[in-house]
């Protein structure tokens, strides 16, 4: 179960079609081509390897509000990375606040759809060092030890330090609407079991938890293009 290390102490708790390869030489006017890579699917998660931007923003609309992540490539680049290519195919869509501990912080990234889950539920990603500190608003990969990031995120709601020295490091922070994180709903605490909503889906949450604060989408924010400069106004000589 994928967790914040310590945090329950704190808180309480891929036919490959093999070729015989050919015993003389290939005639004259064959072509050969390169297999086609997988097209990008949330069922493969070999297929979702794109380098995000330096610096990229992420909208979250959620049925508490939204709010706004601004991911630095620098911070965290493996990290940042994943991130990015779950939020340009929809990953977090319908997907729970599961984990709340108000003082502490917020967890999601277990998807709607238990195929997905268990797609990635191996899908373990290495490190990156800890170049920031684990401040309030801070988003940061949830683990269940070293080098076992997949894709649940807490966001921080306090400075909370003692996690630096634990491996956890941020690669972005929310920008835009912490007040609306404050307000995700806590009442379930930390009840939604994470096993349950790895193997049913949303469909476990509907039914045991029907208030939860849910993420309806997420999406890479377009940059704003950059200000034209005006086009100078020549005006005639004075006296004509």
């Amino acid at each position: 179960m994928k967790t914040i290390l310590a945090a329950l102490a704190l808180s309480g708790a891929l036919l490959v079609n093999a070729q015989a390869p050919a015993s003389h030489p290939k005639a004259a006017g064959t072509h050969h081509t390169t297999p086609a890579a997988p097209r990008p699917s949330l069922l493969n998660p070999a297929s979702l390897h794109l380098h995000g931007p330096a610096v990229f923003q992420a909208r979250f609309t959620t049925t508490a509000g939204n709010f706004v992540i601004e991911v630095h490539r620098d911070w965290g680049p493996l990290g940042a990375d994943r991130f990015y290519n779950l939020v340009r195919r929809g990953f977090f869509t319908n997907a729970a606040f599961f984990r709340v501990v108000p003082g502490f912080v917020v967890q999601f990234g277990l998807n709607a759809d238990p195929a997905i889950n268990k797609a990635w539920k191996d899908a373990d990603l290495k490190d990156d060092p800890v170049a920031q500190s684990n401040k309030r608003a801070t988003v940061v990969y949830a683990t269940a030890g070293p080098n076992t990031r997949t894709t649940q995120f807490f966001i921080n709601y306090a400075d909370n330090a003692r996690l630096d020295t634990m491996g956890f490091a941020p690669f972005g922070t929310v920008i835009e609407g912490m007040d609306v994180v404050d307000k995700i709903y806590p009442g379930y605490g930390e009840q939604p079991g994470q096993d349950q909503i790895t193997t049913q889906g949303d469909a476990y949450i509907s039914r045991n938890f029907p208030k939860i604060d849910k993420i309806k989408s997420a999406v890479v924010v377009p940059p704003t293009p950059a200000a034209k400069s005006a086009t100078p106004i020549h005006k005639p000589p004075a006296g004509k």
